[in-house]
C-alpha cells in the first residue's frame, strides 16, 4: 500500500518539537501486516487551488502501477486567507477527488482545524468552509474528517496554539488531530480493524 498525503504546512507537522505531526502520530497507531509507505508531500500556505494544480504529478511519482493506492488530503485555512469564494474551494476539491476516483486512487479527507487568525477575523468563514468541503466528501462517499467544530472551544487546542507561532498547533494539537483521525473512520478506510484506544 502507498499512501500520498497533500496538503499545506499542517501535514508537515510544522511546530511540532517532536517532529511527527498527526501523520507520524497516526501511523504509530496503525498496524498492518506489510508496511505502508507514506509519502507527505506538503507545500506551506498552500490553497486548494494549488494543491488541486499539483498533487497528480507529486502523487503518481510515488503511486505503484499495479499497487494500492490511496490519497490523504489534508485541508487548512488557505483558501480564506487568498479570498477564494465557497464554490471554487469546493470545485478545486472535487477535481481532486474525481481525478482520484477515475485513477482508482482511495480517498481519506481531513478538514481545516481552528486557525485563531481567520477565525478571529470571521468566526463563521471556516466552519462555513468545513461544511463546504464535508458536503465534497458525502456527495462522493469519502471519508472525511470535521476537525474545527470538535476543537473550536478545546482548552488544549487554543492552549497550545497560543503557545507557539498562533496559528499552529505544538505537540498536544497534533495529538488531537490525530485522535479524530483515528476515531473517525482511518482503519475503516485501510481495511483494519477499528483502533478505539
Amino acid at each position: 500500500m502507498r499512501v500520498c498525503v497533500v496538503g499545506d504546512e499542517l501535514v508537515a507537522g510544522l511546530g511540532d518539537a517532536r517532529g511527527l505531526g498527526w501523520i507520524g502520530r497516526v501511523m504509530a497507531r496503525t498496524t498492518t501486516e506489510d508496511p505502508i509507505f507514506v509519502a507527505e508531500l506538503a507545500v506551506p500556505g498552500e490553497s486548494t487551488s494549488g494543491l488541486s494544480a499539483r498533487w497528480e504529478t507529486e502523487a503518481q511519482r510515488r503511486f505503484g502501477p499495479h499497487g494500492d493506492n490511496r490519497l490523504v488530503v489534508g485541508l487548512g485555512a488557505q483558501d480564506l486567507v487568498e479570498g477564494l469564494s465557497l464554490a471554487r474551494s469546493r470545485l478545486n476539491l472535487a477535481n481532486v477527488l474525481d481525478i482520484a476516483s477515475a485513477s482508482r486512487v482511495s480517498c481519506f479527507v481531513v478538514g481545516p482545524p481552528p486557525r485563531p487568525d481567520v477565525d478571529s477575523a470571521d468566526a463563521a468563514a471556516l466552519p462555513a468552509l468545513s461544511r463546504a468541503f464535508s458536503d465534497v466528501c458525502r456527495r462522493r462517499h469519502i471519508p472525511y474528517v470535521e476537525t474545527h467544530e470538535p476543537l473550536r472551544t478545546h482548552d488544549q487546542w487554543h492552549a497550545d496554539v497560543a503557545a507557539g507561532d498562533g496559528r499552529h498547533p505544538g505537540q498536544a494539537g497534533y495529538g488531537l488531530l490525530a485522535w479524530l483521525v483515528l476515531h473517525n473512520g482511518w482503519h475503516t478506510w485501510l481495511g483494519l480493524p477499528s483502533d478505539d484506544g
